[in-house]
């Protein structure tokens, strides 16, 4: 019996998100997260796909390894542990792959070096992914452990999109470049934008708006991207839920000088504590909506600034592509706030641009458009599936090298 099956891993630094898929047809078995590992009030949620059953834990998880032992023993209640003969591999996202790696690598420990030789330029993420693999090997360390990146999918922008203005040397002393994030969102959804209009994605220049809390936008060219909205770190680019995006370095620099602010709390006040929480105070988009309608000016001001921003990204990602086929929304709120999707959009008609209101306003989980029928460039909602894209990647992967 050929092995169909994949575990797909996302470690963060206090939580464990898992899905158990069969790749006979990419199908969902069971789904669960860990939340608050290390202190008294963990909680372990866990999903039998096939009956909807779900179960809680809650008490003391006191770290990663304890976390997926839980999560193996859950799984295993369903017939579905980690020693089944069925499981192929494990698949683990991994947010920061640097230059080194392009695609999806089978782990060793030249794998755990690099990934670790990374961890100043994601000092938060890597090491609870490094975490995650390490412990997924020392209870399965007969199986293939794959590693899926981040940052792979924009290993193809060219020089003159990765490159900053600075004296190489420096930057390539300290690896200072635009590594771009959210990478198997983007691949997901590019693909299925291609699919949704009937095209092979060598067929198709995309645009990806990934709005979630975190938020980020790629210009895809014929199924490869050229350029993304993240740089460095997840920092650059939109403007998030606590993050500021795209900002003047000046700014830090007056902080620091005028402001006597440390680089610390310069760090907390740019990732945790800008974008739209410090515009207005609220980092939900349906909290910052209900706002707006009751006549807030400080929200609506918040929203101006997040859709002014993801105009200029649109725009120039259109001239980045030079001809673009289709706009794809994906996320949180990509695929749920039709405001969003509908300000964003507002007065580019001259870009072949438009929503039809009807059909935005649709709520729905699956791939469709909602541009009209005679728009010159398709609108597209696109639910993302990075975790589905995980499994692919390492299923293809697995099977390639078996």
């Amino acid at each position: 019996m050929t092995p169909t099956r994949v575990l797909v891993l996302n470690s963060g630094s206090s939580s464990l998100k898992y899905q158990l898929l069969d790749m006979r047809d990419s199908s969902r078995l069971a789904v669960g997260l860990v939340e608050r590992i290390g202190e008294q009030t963990s909680r372990l949620r866990h999903t039998l796909v096939a009956t909807g059953e779900t179960r809680e834990q809650n008490g003391p998880i006191a770290d990663h390894e304890t976390a997926l032992k839980s999560v193996a023993e859950e799984l295993a209640r369903d017939g579905l542990g980690l020693d089944s003969p069925e499981l192929a591999a494990i698949g683990h996202r991994v947010v920061h792959g640097g230059m080194f790696f392009t695609e999806p690598t089978v782990v060793d420990d030249a794998v755990l070096t690099e990934i670790e030789r990374l961890i100043p330029v994601a000092p938060l993420h890597n090491p609870a992914n490094l975490t995650g693999i390490r412990t997924a090997q020392a209870l399965r360390p007969d199986l293939p452990q794959v590693a899926v990146f981040d940052t792979a999918f924009h290993t193809t922008m060219p020089e003159s999109a990765a490159r900053y203005a600075i004296d190489p040397k420096i930057a390539d002393r300290h690896r200072i470049r635009r590594y771009g994030f959210h990478g198997t969102s983007h691949a997901y959804v590019s693909r299925e934008t291609a699919r949704l209009l009937g095209k092979d994605p060598s067929e198709v220049n995309v645009i990806v708006l990934h709005l979630g809390n975190g938020a980020s936008a790629s210009a895809v060219e014929r199924g490869r991207c050229v350029e993304t909205s993240m740089g460095l770190t997840p920092l650059e680019g939109l403007v998030m839920g606590t993050r500021s995006g795209d900002l003047d370095p000046a700014v830090i620099f007056h902080l620091a000088r005028v402001g006597g602010m440390s680089m610390d709390e310069i760090d907390t006040l740019l990732n945790k504590r800008s974008g739209l929480f410090g515009l207005c105070g609220d980092n939900d988009m349906r909290e910052i909506r209900r706002r707006i309608e009751e006549g807030d000016e400080e929200a609506s001001l918040a929203f101006d600034i997040y859709i002014h921003r993801i105009k200029k990204y649109i725009g120039a990602y259109y001239a980045v592509l030079g001809q673009v086929d289709a706009v794809a929304f994906t996320a949180g709120v990509g695929e749920n706030a039709a405001a969003v999707r509908s300000a964003a959009v507002a007065g580019l008609d001259g870009l072949g641009l438009a929503v039809d209101e009807e059909r935005n306003a649709v709520r729905a989980d699956v791939a469709r458009l909602i541009s009209p029928a005679s728009a010159r460039v398709a609108v597209a909602v696109v639910p993302t599936d990075e975790e589905l894209e995980i499994a692919t990647q390492t299923y293809a992967l697995v099977g390639k090298n078996s």
